[in-house]
């Protein structure tokens, strides 16, 4: 989290005002720590800020995480514009940029995510409409959510190497790795949480994807040291 503060460090220039975005809507779990990490960065260059941003437009993620950080700027509140949005096109609207300009940004924005993570903006959208509604997840739904029929989202994750069922297993066991590490809930809640209809289900779900069983992975992770190891196996989407 250090390191990724170290590059707003760009946002500070103030012989060269300008209008800010900020797309957090591939935020996947909030850390207190870290949130606490950022929030004393921009309070303690404060008037940097102030100097450099002429106005700021954050994109939150949906749900309760999207609640988290659209209550930033209640614990700061900069000394510049600054709105709240869920559409990166809105947003950018807001900060004055017209809609053929909007469209290129994004598409460049989304072609540096894709590069630096390697997945697809296909799939960061698939996983983002996924992680609200595990509980009915269902292909029809999913595909009108994203604005595109089922078979286009088929034929599109088929070219991507993968499928609908393995994107959305990915995410159920990535969903149960937040809950089982920041919650003390019960294995079967977990299953229930994240959409599996049993325990048994759930259990071999995971171990397929992540190679060990929910309860030893939990072990694991919370003996493992807090700082200066490699960190444990994540959920990886299956090619099948």
């Amino acid at each position: 989290m250090r390191r990724l503060i170290q590059v707003l460090d760009v946002e500070r220039t103030p012989h060269a005002p300008h209008r800010s975005l900020v797309d957090l809507r591939r935020l996947e779990s909030p850390d207190p720590s870290a949130f606490g990490l950022f929030v004393n960065y921009m309070r303690q260059r404060e008037e940097d800020f102030a100097q450099s941003v002429q106005r700021q437009a954050l994109v939150r993620p949906e749900g309760i995480i999207g609640a988290v950080v659209g209550g930033f700027y209640s614990l700061l509140s900069p000394r510049y514009p600054s709105k709240v949005f869920t559409e990166s096109s809105e947003a950018m609207m807001w900060l004055g940029v017209h809609e053929g300009r909007a469209a290129a940004l994004q598409a460049e924005l989304n072609q540096l995510v894709m590069e630096a993570t390697g997945q697809s903006p296909l799939l960061l959208q698939l996983h983002r409409v996924l992680r609200t509604r595990l509980l009915e997840a269902s292909l029809a739904e999913t595909a009108r959510e994203m604005g595109m029929s089922e078979r286009t989202l088929q034929r599109r994750l088929k070219e991507a190497g993968t499928s609908f069922q393995s994107e959305l297993n990915a995410v159920q066991v990535r969903t149960a790795q937040q809950l089982l590490l920041e919650t003390d809930m019960k294995l079967t809640a977990v299953a229930v949480e994240v959409g599996c209809a049993s325990l048994q289900h759930f259990s071999s779900l995971f171990r397929k994807l992540v190679g060990e069983s929910p309860s030893t992975w939990r072990d694991l992770q919370r003996k493992a040291p807090p700082s200066g190891t490699a960190p444990a196996s994540q959920a990886r989407p299956s090619s099948e």
